[in-house]
């Protein structure tokens, strides 16, 4: 695998040094300032590489921009309203742009409104850490009692909606204005940041989207982007549904093996690949991650290691962030699937054998605890994480070379 990290550009929180320090060797990142639909210019572009090339003391740091993440696919495109033809041009536009810059590899979304969505960034767990959690009365009190969606309640089960609304009478307003604030945290993957109305707006202009209609709007979009990705040498990866089950009566078509599978057969060449996440995608028990990779390696063009810990075996509940070892999802089994396919593409003369990974997520830990970061992007916590990657890596290749 190889190692990457992502990077919020030069407001965030965590360096070029220290990443450097931590050891990666390619950086994640995108044009976190510009709106979505817009065209990336070149100009931009070289911009975030000079940035991300130049430590703290001016010297050179060696890294470079290897993965983008994310180029925003707007809302426009998904419902197919307004400007959605011309926001697909853009993006083709910036695609044309990222390999130009000799980038290869894009990560992207369909996600319907947010991009993910977590009631806590910062649950408190019994060693001190901190970490995001989804939990599912709070989404539910949200919901039904904040946001206030029609026909919310009835996409609860009845003892969720009976705790949920005591928990909501138990809420002041501090608590009630934080909850919101974090279900609609605008991940920083676009220059995009709702407010409740905002929110409430966007779910109006999906009240046509069905899933079916989703799908054939992703297809659309598919249909006019991986042949120029192909052509051009560059690998899309989608990223699946966070979490990957339905909320706020809002389709989900990234969430299991199956949506995959038939979204890569909707265009199929290799161009039109996986952001396969194992956090995202752990949060459904019904998701075997190793299996995954095997059956679908070949187009995965990108991997987010991260482990999530579920509350209990319900496709629809809570969870958190666990360590990267400690969750649910057997990451030792994930990875031997990774060198495995990674084995495999060498065998074939592949020239993408080595996939690029990220350490996803992460606990807050030490210092990380006030350092007011990015959520889910701890520098210790990461770097934490990403030792414990290289271990299991190390120890699997080490056990594959004994006689």
């Amino acid at each position: 695998m190889r190692h990457t990290w992502r990077w919020f550009g030069p407001k965030d929180r965590v360096s070029v040094d220290d990443m450097l320090q931590a050891g990666v060797q390619g950086v994640v990142t995108a044009l976190h300032h510009l709106p979505n639909g817009t065209i990336w210019t070149s100009e931009e572009i070289s911009r975030r590489q000079g940035q991300l090339a130049m430590m703290k003391d001016g010297s050179a740091s060696g890294l470079a921009w290897e993965v983008v993440e994310s180029l925003p696919v707007s809302e426009a495109i998904k419902t197919q309203t307004g400007d959605w033809r011309e926001h697909i041009a853009n993006w083709i536009t910036s695609m044309r742009h990222l390999r130009d810059a000799g980038i290869e590899v894009i990560c992207y979304n369909f996600m319907p409104v947010l991009d993910w969505t977590r009631t806590d960034l910062a649950w408190r767990r019994s060693t001190g850490a901190t970490c995001m959690r989804f939990d599912f009365t709070d989404f539910a009190a949200f919901d039904i009692h904040i946001l206030q969606r029609k026909g919310a309640a009835e996409d609860f089960p009845d003892e969720i909606r009976e705790v949920a609304a005591r928990r909501f009478a138990a809420m002041d307003d501090a608590r009630q204005e934080q909850l919101a604030g974090n279900v609609v945290f605008g991940l920083p993957g676009s220059a995009e940041s709702f407010s409740l109305e905002d929110v409430r707006d966007l779910l109006d202009s999906y009240a046509p989207v069905t899933d079916a209609v989703l799908r054939q709007h992703f297809h659309d979009f598919l249909e006019q982007v991986a042949p120029v990705a192909q052509e051009i040498g560059m690998r899309l990866c989608c990223h699946p549904d966070d979490p990957p089950f339905g909320l706020l009566g809002l389709p989900r078509i990234m969430s299991t093996e199956a949506d995959y599978a038939e979204r890569m057969a909707a265009v199929d060449v290799a161009a039109n690949g996986i952001t396969l996440c194992s956090g995202s995608l752990g949060a459904r028990p019904d998701n075997d991650l190793p299996g995954m990779m095997d059956r679908l390696g070949d187009r995965v063009h990108f991997l987010h290691l991260r482990n999530v810990r579920r509350d209990g075996d319900a496709i629809r509940g809570s969870f958190f962030e666990d360590e990267h070892l400690g969750g649910q999802t057997d990451m030792v089994a994930l990875v031997a699937a990774v060198l495995r396919q990674e084995a495999a593409r060498k065998n074939a003369g592949r020239s993408d054998a080595q996939i690029p990974m990220r350490p996803d997520h992460g606990q807050d830990i030490l210092d990380d605890i006030g350092r007011g970061g990015q959520p889910g992007y701890p520098a210790i916590g990461r770097l934490k994480g990403l030792a414990e990657l290289r271990g299991v890596e190390a120890g699997l290749a080490f056990q594959a070379a004994r006689p």
